[in-house]
């Protein structure tokens, strides 16, 4: 694609780097194939050719964002299935993440999208906020048909029917491993993932120190920016990102660290791209060594080594998380330790398609993310699974809120066919007789 950008504009590293990644493209049109907003509105405009057109005009003009070119980027999931299918290797993630920044800076949104975008921002990163807002949600969900937005009527409806209480492994501390250590690892706990679902991190920690990992949860660890990142709020975004670094290098200078373990993939995908982020800053030596560190749970597990297990008879239907499979580029780690494990693993079709989580996507889409949900669940159930598995919570909670069938991480049945207490999901299900 050729470019126009003023040798003035170029002086500045994001539109620098736009430069780069729009010259690559050849405009094949091979990512509407895989694009699921273009399978579901059939609009160019809501197509990855389609945005980088709308992101190349915008940017290269200088005018500030207008509201036609604020809809179609809205609308992107980010769930980089573009970059798994493009043959040019046009690095979308990297120009989308730009384009919101830039829409952010230029852009005023109505007051009721600038409230929502700040509220969410203001509680999903921190867990004891997020925590109360589901509770509150949870009281307010026989209401959710007087809400006047539909936006937070999905709010509403996100709220599990259960809100776990506190789990104290989430506290900074190290957790010993079982018999000689093979590695010190530090755990990314996440932030939502800690209000949403505490069994995930408690398996983690019990699966990592059974195979001889020294498991640290880092003092002034927090929220990895991903959910500020993606909103183009990129000073708290880099905030965020800054003490994770931080800590994890106060970390390694210490003790030692040999990886950061991620458990949401979501999360992985924005931690592996600080490098990137902090390119530029006093940070990047720290930012690209954490990168370096920087593996999905699934990752390390192969490295480690899972012990094999006898047959399950239980029937898994594997759903590949848009930030691992296409973010990350994990795709067959996951599966290959199910199947190691014990269990019979099976995908669905379209298996590269998004459910339509995609972080914040299904609180500011609504309608987008209920169609992608109802067809990646009927996909999934066409396969009979007596379990779903997945590596990230947002997709739990999504495919959750559409299906009876238990929905799992997949390192909580890892750690069951290795030792551990069956999941709690799979108990409440009935399958404890098949265990």
């Amino acid at each position: 694609m050729q470019t126009n950008f003023t040798p003035e504009q170029l002086k500045d590293p994001g539109i620098a780097r736009a430069n780069q990644i729009l010259r690559t493209c050849v405009h094949c049109g091979f990512c509407t194939a895989t694009c699921p907003t273009y399978q579901v509105l059939g609009d160019e405009l809501d197509s990855p050719r389609g945005r980088i057109y709308l992101i190349k005009d915008m940017l290269e003009s200088g005018r500030p964002a207008d509201a036609q070119t604020v809809k179609h980027i809205d609308r992107c999931l980010s769930c980089l299935a573009c970059m798994t299918t493009c043959p040019s290797g046009v690095h979308y993630m990297h120009l989308v993440d730009h384009a919101r920044e830039y829409i952010e800076q230029t852009y005023r949104r109505p007051w009721h999208d600038r409230a929502l975008r700040w509220l969410l921002s203001r509680i999903i990163p921190y867990p004891g906020r997020f925590r109360l807002a589901l509770l509150g949600a949870k009281m307010a969900r026989p209401f959710a048909r007087l809400l006047p937005d539909r936006r937070l009527r999905a709010m509403v409806a996100m709220a599990p029917k259960q809100v776990p209480p506190v789990s104290r492994n989430d506290d900074p501390q190290v957790f010993a491993a079982h018999g000689p250590v093979r590695m010190r690892v530090a755990l990314l706990t996440g932030c939502a993932q800690k209000a949403l679902n505490t069994d995930i991190n408690d398996a983690t920690i019990r699966l990592l120190r059974r195979l001889g990992c020294e498991v640290v949860v880092a003092k002034d660890m927090g929220c990895c920016g991903a959910l500020t990142h993606h909103m183009g709020r990129s000073g708290e975004s880099h905030a965020q990102a800054g003490a994770n670094i931080a800590a994890w290098m106060a970390e390694k200078r210490g003790a030692g660290l040999d990886a950061i373990v991620i458990n949401t993939s979501g999360c992985g995908t924005t931690v592996k791209d600080y490098g990137h982020m902090f390119r530029n800053d006093p940070l990047a030596a720290d930012a690209a060594a954490v990168s370096e560190m920087a593996l999905d749970v699934s990752e390390l597990l192969v490295k480690l080594g899972l012990p094999e297990g006898a047959p399950k008879g239980l029937r898994v239907a594997y759903h590949a998380a848009c930030s691992l499979q296409h973010g990350q580029q994990v795709k067959t780690a996951p599966k290959d330790l199910l199947k190691r494990a014990g269990f019979e693993v099976v995908e669905p079709a379209d298996s590269h398609l998004c459910c339509g989580s995609a972080g914040t996507y299904n609180l500011l889409q609504p309608e987008l993310s209920a169609e992608l949900k109802r067809r990646k669940v009927a996909t999934l159930e066409a396969k009979a699974p007596q379990i779903i598995a997945a590596g990230n919570i947002g997709c739990m909670m999504q495919i959750g809120s559409g299906t009876g069938v238990p929905v799992v991480h997949t390192v909580e049945l890892l750690d069951w066919a290795t030792g551990g207490p069956m999941p709690r999901a799979l108990a409440s299900a009935g399958l404890l007789s098949q265990s």
